[in-house]
């Protein structure tokens, strides 16, 4: 065993994140963290990590248990090389580095220093740390972050591209526990496959937020955190599914039974306050009706303090569950988003995109001879690796239909044709910087001011809502939201107009399961068309449509 964890309490100002969250992790397990956004999966990371010490709780490690932990942000540094970032963050790596390198001046005939110089020695070569800047460089370069890269700021590197340095920097740490927030958001298909290959072959135990379904696809155990608690499911994604659908159903019920309980005992505290003026036993004698009141609102008040479960059972399995249980659900599911925009309207499969033996890049092409037609109600899935040039089409895509200005990417050949009546709308991996120093209402009345959209604060906070807000978020800074707030944000923002053409990059990044089916099911009803890139196999079986390949040259 690695570590127990037992966290009773831990708060944010007035919300309580965990009540009662308990949960161990064993040698070697591969463990998928799971959960809506907000619930505090990234907090625990940080408890288990040791840079979040505000809780109540005990955690009980195993003597002598190394962690590693991977950043979703790297502000502090930015201006180191990804070497230096990648081997300053390896467990022992500096203090090893600091004896081996120090101590030989220093250390004299000093027995003590002598002992601890001969034991850096041994732990640093046991460590695999004489030969890990090659072997780094050599790992780096497997997921296309060249030498030169390697040897550059970190600051100059994308979104996806950190996320490698993060897993390349996990393999390399030889620690026993791996804390993984997100791994595989923006990774390409063929690094996302290299991620999951080594995450089953590594000895290490994993602690993996993530709600990409085919790494939860791959893991030994699924921990849900819902109502501030820590709900195990052994085995992998459909597993948890299933056991998930099971538990739901049989949580539905017992809730159903309370809610009955609470009924009766109503009715009861109803009836003994009409016959208590009636009762007409001696004045030394209680009245049976207030005994009956007083037992009926003790019990009545017991129950009314359970909180009402969070439930959510996946589409296909409320199919299978059976009328009964799917009206049940449909009853008392958790509150999901609320897809404003997509219209379930026939199409009239007019030609929306043409685009012919197209070749884009910068000096040079990054790619050649792409063409493809989309029409209203068809789809485009863009398939390749990061840097093959999927984003700089989608960014040539909308600088022709006039939606940003003029880029310095190039046309070496063929053309790109949008039908000038087209509508569309466009989710990015990142939101708009000019947003980042908005409150998120101010953020939303831009976003509709900027398409002359009609706005005001009660559709604002409506809209808020639909989308799982809550009041009070309406004055948070946008630049600081967390990354599934920043994904509704980005929904908000390309369905504001009703477009008749939605291009997606990457629109599953940072949305939990819930939203992400709830999403799913939304552009299954939409008849527009779409042009997507996504590496999560689950969505593109679920959007389909015509594959591109776009292979860099």
């Amino acid at each position: 065993m690695i570590a127990d964890i037992t966290i009773t309490e831990k708060s944010f100002g007035p919300k309580s994140l965990y009540k009662n969250l308990s949960f161990s992790i064993r040698d070697g397990e591969k463990i998928g963290v799971v959960g809506r956004n907000g619930v505090g999966k990234s907090t625990l990371l940080g408890i288990l990590a040791g840079t979040d010490t505000d809780f109540t709780g005990d955690i009980v490690w195993r003597r002598g248990v190394s962690i590693v932990s991977s950043r979703q942000e790297h502000h502090g540094h930015e201006d180191k090389t990804v070497l230096e970032y990648i081997l300053g963050d390896l467990p022992e790596y500096a203090v090893l580095s600091h004896i081996i390198e120090t101590y030989p001046e220093t250390m004299g005939e000093n027995v003590k220093k002598i002992g601890e110089y001969t034991e850096a020695l041994e732990r640093f070569g046991n460590l695999g740390y004489y030969d890990n800047e090659g072997v780094i460089l050599e790992d780096l370069k497997r997921v296309q972050i060249s030498e030169t890269m390697a040897h550059s700021l970190l600051r100059a590197l994308s979104g996806g591209q950190k996320r490698l340095v993060e897993v390349v920097k996990i393999m390399h740490s030889g620690a026993h526990l791996a804390l993984v927030d997100e791994p595989t958001n923006h990774m390409d298909y063929v690094a996302k496959a290299k991620f999951i290959e080594w995450m089953k072959s590594s000895r290490a135990a994993m602690l993996i937020i993530t709600h990409d379904r085919d790494v939860l696809a791959q893991v030994d155990r699924i921990i849900e955190i819902k109502d501030g608690e820590a709900h195990i499911y052994n085995g992998s994604y459909d597993q948890y599914l299933a056991l998930n659908a099971e538990r739901t159903s049989s949580g539905m019920h017992e809730y159903e039974v309370v809610q009955r309980q609470i009924a009766n005992l109503t009715k009861q505290i109803a009836y003994a306050k009409s016959m208590k003026p009636k009762w007409s036993g001696t004045a030394d004698k209680r009245n049976p009706f207030v005994v009956m009141e007083t037992r009926a609102k003790k019990e009545r008040d017991e129950l009314l303090k359970i909180e009402r479960p969070s439930f959510w059972i996946d589409k296909d399995s409320v199919e299978s569950l059976g009328l009964s249980a799917g009206v049940r659900y449909e009853k008392y599911k958790s509150k999901n988003i609320r897809i404003h925009g997509v219209k379930d309207v026939e199409g009239h499969s007019r030609l929306l995109v043409e685009v012919k033996t197209l070749s884009l890049g910068y000096d040079i092409p990054l790619f050649t001879g792409i063409k493809f037609e989309l029409r209203e109600g068809e789809r485009v899935e863009l398939r390749g690796r990061n840097g093959a040039g999927k984003t700089t089409l989608i960014r040539k895509l909308l600088e022709t239909a006039g939606i940003i200005p003029s880029t310095a990417i190039k046309s070496f050949d063929g053309y790109i044709d949008i039908d000038n009546k087209a509508s569309i709308g466009v989710y990015e991996q990142e939101v708009n910087h000019d947003l980042f120093s908005l409150t998120l209402g101010q953020a939303v009345e831009k976003i509709y001011l900027n398409r002359h959209l009609p706005i005001n604060e009660t559709k604002i906070r409506q809209l808020l809502a639909d989308y799982l807000f809550e009041g009070s978020d309406m004055g948070l800074i946008v630049e600081r939201l967390s990354g599934g707030q920043k994904a509704r944000l980005q929904l908000i923002q390309m369905l504001a107009h009703n477009p008749s053409l939605l291009i997606l990059d990457e629109p599953t990044n940072h949305l939990d399961l819930p939203s992400i089916e709830e999403l799913e099911n939304a552009l299954a009803r939409y008849k527009g068309a779409i042009i997507y890139v996504s590496h999560d196999s689950y969505f593109q079986k679920a959007i389909g449509g015509e594959v591109v390949d776009i292979t860099r040259v």
